[in-house]
Formats: C-alpha cells, structure tokens, sequence
C-alpha cells in the first residue's frame, strides 16, 4: 500500500476542521471536485471511507476519526515549522497558529486576559477564540485547545485551571428590591421578575443554588429570556427583574450600588474553568508555550487560598 501524501493528509484535516467540502477547497483555493477526489484517493490508499458525504456537509467516519488523532499533531508542528522558515525566525521569535473553543463566560472572564498577554509577548502567534457552548471534541473539529467547566474528560487530555475561583450571582435594581422586597429564601423567587438566560438551542440556564448542605436547582418562570449577558444586565438596571450572572460581570454595579445582590449565601464559589488538551507527544511550539504562560500567570495571580 502506498504511503499516503503528506499535501493530501494536510487538505484531508482541513476538511476535517470544516466539514464542509465548499469551505475547505476555498481555503485551500482548489475546486470542491478537486478536493473531493484527493480525499477519495487519500480512503483509497488508507483502505476505508473517513467521511460521510451528503450534498451540503460531511461527518467524520471512525477510521476518518482516527486518521485525524493520529495525524493532526504531526501536522500542526509541520505548519509551525514552515511559517517559522517562511517568517525568517532566526532571531528565535516564536511562531505559529492556536484554535481555541470555549464557552463565551470562560472566553471573555478567564482566558482573553491570558490571550491578551501572551500575544503580546509574542506577536508572531496567531490565535483563533471561537465561542462553542456545547461540548466538542477539540481534535476532531480542528482545535488545539478547548476551555470547560468541570465536564470529564477523556483519558488523553490535560487540564490547566484557568485561576481563581468564580461566582454566580443573583442581583437586581434598588428600586425593583423597594416595589417587591428582597427574596430571603430560594421559595421567595417564584413571587419575582426573573430574567433568564436562553441558549442557541431554546434550554434556559438554571439557577443552581446551594446554602449549608442544601442544593436548589431549578428554572425560573422568567419574565424575560435573552442569549446576551449585556441585555440581561441592562435589564436589570432597568427594574425589570432579578439577575442570575457571573459575579465578575456585574461586579462593577455592585461596587457602586446600582444593582443589590440577593441570596449572597446560597451562591457559593466554584473552581474556575480549565484550558484542556491533547496529551501530544508532538505538541506545536506556540501552544507549549501557551499553557506555560497559563501557568505562570495563574500562579501569579491565585493567592495561596485560591480567592
């Protein structure tokens, strides 16, 4: 059996990344016809189907799936090490592209802080943050990295804490508090204006609540639902209802008394989320380099109590 061309392994794990044969030939400027037939050339020398094909999308086959581990981190410190050459790094500068996929709250309260620093210590890196609410496999989809909270994984991953603890909060206007009270119990908050929030997929979040050993868990009856952490905030300025946030995002409204946290007990701390990854023998310079200034920063930045 022939070896199988590093070029078409390369368009194969575009493909891969894409799921799409339209999208993948445009980033790699060949005809749809013409990739689709490096990839069926590619499943000839390999001795099996690697994806399903319909009309408007692809799916990853097992053997296509394993092709895929099995090949991805060999490629991605290829890449590194051709933009390096192409880049003229001799003077060492540090080179490369990192996929990233998260939750928006872990993206923008934990990790863009850390992107933020890291690129500017290393202009050379190119980082790629997409926001993904459902679990993934970071391989598969073409990532180097993923950011979670607390879901199990596989036994091949590694799993970085991204700092300090984190809070949920329930919170809302002075004035709305003066017109319907102040809940002092979770039963309270089926006699108030909740504002909820709604994921791409219609669930609502629930509020999780826990004081002395007890846990509460449920979905409110809200009077509003919205998908955007700003829109909830403004409506809670407004009076409409109460807040169930990250304490870092509304954490400025509370320091200036324009919103009142409620319930304070029953929102206890909890870890913070984790950047994840491959446990790679063959991990790319700039994502090494990455999880090092992960851990450095967060060392430096969690007190010994992790408060």
């Amino acid at each position: 059996m022939p070896k199988p061309d590093l070029n078409i392994l390369a368009q194969f794990a575009v493909v891969a990344r894409h799921l799409n044969f339209r999208r993948a030939a445009q980033e790699l400027a060949v005809s749809p016809s013409t990739l689709s037939d490096r990839i069926r050339e590619l499943e000839e020398q390999v001795g099996g189907r690697l994806l399903n094909r319909t009309t408007r999308s692809a799916s990853l086959t097992e053997l296509g799936q394993h092709l895929l581990q099995r090949t991805a981190d060999a490629l991605a410190v290829l890449e590194d090490t051709a933009n390096a050459i192409a880049a003229g790094a001799a003077d060492g500068q540090l080179v490369g592209r990192i996929r990233i996929n998260g939750p928006l709250p872990a993206l923008e309260l934990r990790l863009m802080p850390l992107v933020a620093s890291f690129l500017a210590r290393h202009p050379g890196v190119r980082m790629e943050v997409v926001t993904q609410n459902e679990l993934v496999d970071v391989v598969a989809g073409g990532f180097d990295a993923g950011v979670r909270y607390e879901e199990k994984l596989a036994q091949d991953m590694i799993a970085v804490g991204l700092g300090r603890e984190q809070r949920m909060v329930i919170a809302a206007a002075p004035d709305y508090l003066e017109r319907h009270g102040t809940p002092s119990h979770p039963d309270d908050l089926r006699f108030h204006n909740c504002i909820g929030t709604v994921f791409a997929t219609g669930n609502v979040l629930p509020w999780s609540l826990a004081s002395k050993g007890e846990e509460i868990e449920f979905t409110p009856q809200c009077i509003l639902l919205v998908n955007s952490v700003v829109n909830g905030k403004m409506a809670a300025r407004s009076s409409l209802g109460l807040v169930y946030t990250f304490e870092d995002y509304v954490s400025d409204d509370l320091a200036t008394g324009r919103l009142i946290e409620v319930l304070p007990d029953w929102t206890p701390p909890f870890p913070a989320p984790a950047l994840y990854f491959s446990a790679r023998r063959l991990m790319p310079p700039a994502l090494r380099a990455f999880v090092d200034h992960v851990k450095a920063e967060t060392r430096l930045h969690t007190t010994p109590s992790g408060r």
